[in-house]
Formats: structure tokens, sequence, C-alpha cells
């Protein structure tokens, strides 16, 4: 994502091709339409899910990022996470995606 383009805008764009590829969403937390960051739930519907946190490369480039350290982790420990950060950040946006292969679907339209 361009840092010139509000976050609001750019989660549209992503959401409306989760709409036209028929994959269910969920936002959890709305944040701050202008510069919030996106933690991103996939979860996997068998317990486990993956957390992604947006972030920043040395280019200054948006990536994602395991925001456990781990590629997967229990959903109560990522929910726990997730409570966690809204407390700490309310600029965040929280999406949970729906897929059991775990797919970073922001990654194919970025």
């Amino acid at each position: 994502m361009s840092s010139s383009i509000p976050v609001h805008i750019w989660i549209d764009a992503q959401l409306g091709m989760l709409n036209a590829r028929g994959i269910f969403y969920y936002i959890q937390q709305r944040g701050e339409q202008n510069t919030g960051t996106v933690l991103l739930k996939l979860n996997g519907l068998s317990g486990e899910c993956k957390l992604l946190a947006q972030q920043r490369d040395l280019d200054g480039n948006l990536g994602w990022v395991n925001a456990l350290r781990k590629e997967l982790v229990k959903e109560m420990e990522a929910d726990s996470y997730i409570a966690r950060s809204i407390s700490n950040d309310p600029d965040l946006w929280v999406i949970e995606i729906e897929d059991s292969e775990m797919n970073n679907p922001f990654e194919l339209f970025s």
C-alpha cells in the first residue's frame, strides 16, 4: 500500500476484491481512516490461524509479518493478542478472513 493512499480506501478496494472472489471476511475493528495499520487474522476454521501484521521494510514498503513470531497460533492466543493490540492502538484495523488454506489474499492484490 502506498503511504499516500488513506488506509480506508485501500481496505475498501481489498474487500471489494474479496467480495468478487466470494471470500468471507469480518471487520473486527475499524481503525483510523487515514493512517491506521492492519492486523489480519486468517482463520483456518480448525482452531488454528495465522495472525499477520503490516510492517514497513527499509525502503518504506508495506509487507506482512507474523504478529506472534509463529506461523500458526491457536485461535484463543490470536484473539487475546488482538484484544491487547486494540486496547494499545485504537487506530488499528482488524480484519478476519475465513480460509481453510489460510492464504493472505491481500498479498495477491497489493
